[in-house]
């Protein structure tokens, strides 16, 4: 019965924080929270598999979703016309009127394995064959848009996320240690932190992309490039760090735990870190689209994830000629799928910053 009054509580005082939290940071939780659940669910909600091709419709159009039929009279359920290629040269596409497909949820498909662990046959949604739904159309090799537009995300997300979680705590390690300490420790601290600061990141990152073997499986590569955003990323947070723990290891209340006997990671653990925890989440949040952009830019130019896996950057390759953006301008959904992330995440860091300190907002959103 306790627990159950404690667990409660703990509920009401989420929700209490939750609404008085800025709009900024829950617009950026918001859009970031329903790019990872699709990220997650992918195998779900994707109505193909990303790498399943149909020549017979490559570069098709998004499907219309009509409502109602030819008699003008309303349908329940949401159906499409199965679309033929009438055109190759001009790539032009007919409705054929003569048979409609009704969209189904919670179709039957291939067994998969749900967040990796559950087996499970079912899709949100679908259409009987022969006819094929393509929500956000096609790409050149007929492989739906949407399903790899989901898939990608589970990608490019995973690796920013995963080189952010490696170079976060080796940022707030070295940059505490070089605060904290100073002297001989913090001179060969910012010595390293000066050096990786000063080398070409970008270009020393597309140069080890390129090194790597072609051969490498693409869950191999994948990690490889999370690791080598990871190396070059861990720096500049080090030194904002450094400047933070500084500035804070000569404050009253950290002489007063040395003078009670406190060692040194006890002062950092209980009187330091929590100081700065605010702070630094303002700017993982800020370098996160950073992580994820390099490895966007590293598959556009075709050194980052490799086919089979979809990524965003490798989505976005395929539109990188006049005639992609002019005729086939669904292939750029991972652009926009891109920016809203990227919007997501200073939303985030910017409702942060002024729960923090509510005087330094920038904008007036009527909080």
């Amino acid at each position: 019965m306790g627990r159950a009054v404690r667990d409660t509580h703990w509920l009401k005082g989420l929700r209490r924080a939750w609404r008085a939290s800025p709009r900024r940071l829950r617009f950026g939780v918001f859009v970031l929270g329903a790019f990872a659940l699709a990220a997650l669910a992918a195998d779900f909600l994707a109505p193909y598999d990303p790498a399943m091709q149909d020549r017979e419709h490559f570069h098709a159009p998004p499907a219309t979703l009509y409502w109602m039929d030819q008699k003008g009279e309303w349908s329940w359920r949401p159906y499409i016309y199965r679309s033929r290629l009438e055109d190759r040269i001009e790539m032009i596409y007919r409705e054929d009127r003569t048979q409609a497909f009704s969209l189904k949820f919670f179709v039957a498909r291939e067994e998969y394995r749900l967040l990796g662990v559950l087996p499970c046959r079912v899709k949100l949604f679908g259409v009987d064959a022969p006819a094929r739904i393509f929500l956000f159309g096609s790409d050149g090799l007929g492989r739906d848009v949407l399903s790899r537009l989901l898939y990608g995300a589970r990608v490019s997300l995973s690796i920013a996320a995963a080189a952010l979680l490696i170079s976060f705590p080796l940022a707030i390690g070295i940059g505490s240690l070089a605060g904290y300490y100073g002297g001989a420790v913090d001179f060969v601290c910012m010595r390293a932190v000066e050096l990786f600061l000063a080398l070409p990141a970008f270009y020393l990152i597309i140069a080890l992309s390129s090194a790597l073997p072609r051969d490498v499986a693409p869950e191999a590569r994948a990690a490889s490039i999370m690791a080598m955003i990871a190396l070059f990323g861990w720096a500049s947070l080090a030194r904002i760090v450094r400047g933070m723990v500084l500035g804070l290891r000569e404050r009253d209340f950290v002489a007063s735990a040395r003078a009670a006997g406190c060692t040194d990671w006890r002062i950092l653990r209980r009187h330091v870190w929590p100081q700065i925890a605010g702070l630094m989440l303002v700017q993982a949040a800020l370098a996160a689209p950073g992580f994820m952009l390099a490895e966007v830019t590293l598959s556009y130019l075709g050194l980052g994830v490799q086919e089979p896996l979809p990524s965003w950057g490798g989505m976005l390759a395929t539109g990188q000629n006049v005639l992609a953006l002019t005729g086939f301008w669904w292939t750029l959904a991972p652009g926009a799928a891109i920016l809203f992330v990227c919007f997501g995440f200073h939303m985030l860091a910017d409702g942060l910053r002024e729960a923090l300190d509510p005087r330094a907002a920038s904008l007036d959103w009527g909080d």
